[in-house]
């Protein structure tokens, strides 16, 4: 780690028992500070020697400090009892905003560069690194899910993300699934397509087989969430806007330690029966003034597919308006 700044942490009393339950087997506490905050931590029984950027580092001692001292009083430390700590210490916060100082953003994953376009784009991908839980909202074309998938498999590159878990409500325009041919699996797989056409193209086909087979990639229709709590995971649930209040609410309640979640939906396009209240335009409404929670609202100009596209956008949004104001004088 070049050009890092450093810091000599010296834990009293020296136990070995204490130090066994800080650093937890194999270590894996010690490496779970270092993925999450981007330090390196070295140590020699119970000297430590800290590594990176100095504001980070200051605080990577306080919680070290502090975890210590429950070690002594018979404690039992755990992974989610440093997420805690780091939330509560606000250093995943400092982490979050360096991440985002540099104007033009990039997405870097093995396969491809990814940049976003125009400012929305960029504000997207800058709210999704800064924030737990992001949404966005817009019309088709504006890269919202692609981007989120760009950003989960960046996340689980860098390992600050064990798993990426896709989820799609399974609501579809005129059929029901109980009709389609094939186990539940194969049912839903159509209403998942634009998932894993992303990942195929961002990490290949056998890769992306492979993760699933392991279960680092999840692709689940929104129903499996119930009673699932999500830590260490980079959760993105899209066509949300084909939830239902009660569906959206469970989804975000799942949200657990060291867990991005990007929820994603175009309010104009939703596909459920007529007197059911879109779960993405409720949340909409009642997290708005939520703080820590990421919105980005695309519009017509955002669409980066064929330039029809944006024409034919723009056209509908005239039109629904149009026969909006002819309904309200009629």
């Amino acid at each position: 780690m070049s050009n890092a700044q450093s810091i000599k942490v010296t834990l009293e009393p020296e136990n070995t028992e204490f130090l066994a339950n800080l650093c937890g087997p194999f270590n894996e506490h010690i490496k779970l500070l270092e993925k999450r905050l981007g330090v390196e931590i070295r140590h020699h029984g119970h000297h430590f020697q800290l590594l990176g950027d100095m504001d980070i580092i200051r605080l990577v001692s306080e919680i070290l400090e502090a975890l210590y001292l429950e070690a002594t009083q018979d404690k039992h430390i755990s992974p989610e009892h440093i997420h805690l700590l780091m939330q509560q210490s606000g250093v995943e916060q400092i982490t979050s905003n360096q991440k985002v100082m540099d104007s033009d953003i990039s997405i870097r994953i093995k396969k491809a560069l990814i940049r976003p376009r125009g400012e929305n784009q960029q504000g997207y991908v800058r709210s999704i690194l800064q924030h737990d839980i992001n949404f966005g909202i817009g019309p088709a074309g504006t890269g919202k899910t692609y981007l989120a998938v760009a950003c989960a498999v960046d996340a689980l590159e860098r390992e600050e993300v064990d798993r990426i878990l896709l989820v799609r409500p399974a609501v579809e325009a005129g059929e029901k699934l109980g009709f389609l041919p094939g186990d539940l699996s194969q049912k839903v797989d159509p209403y998942l397509r634009p998932l894993y056409d992303a990942l195929y193209e961002m990490l290949g086909f056998e890769r992306v087989s492979k993760l699933i087979e392991r279960n680092v990639i999840e692709v689940a229709p929104l129903a499996f969430m119930r009673g699932r709590t999500l830590n260490s995971s980079f959760v993105i649930l899209d066509e949300s806007q084909n939830t239902t209040r009660e569906q959206m609410k469970m989804f975000l309640t799942r949200i657990g330690f060291g867990t991005t979640a990007v929820i994603t939906g175009d309010i104009t396009q939703v596909d459920l029966p007529k007197g059911t209240r879109s779960g993405l335009i409720h949340a909409m409404q009642v997290l708005d003034e939520v703080k820590d929670i990421g919105f980005t609202h695309f519009t017509a100009k955002d669409v980066v597919r064929h330039p029809l596209v944006q024409h034919i956008v723009r056209a509908y949004d005239r039109f629904e308006k149009k026969d909006d104001t002819q309904g309200k004088h009629s």
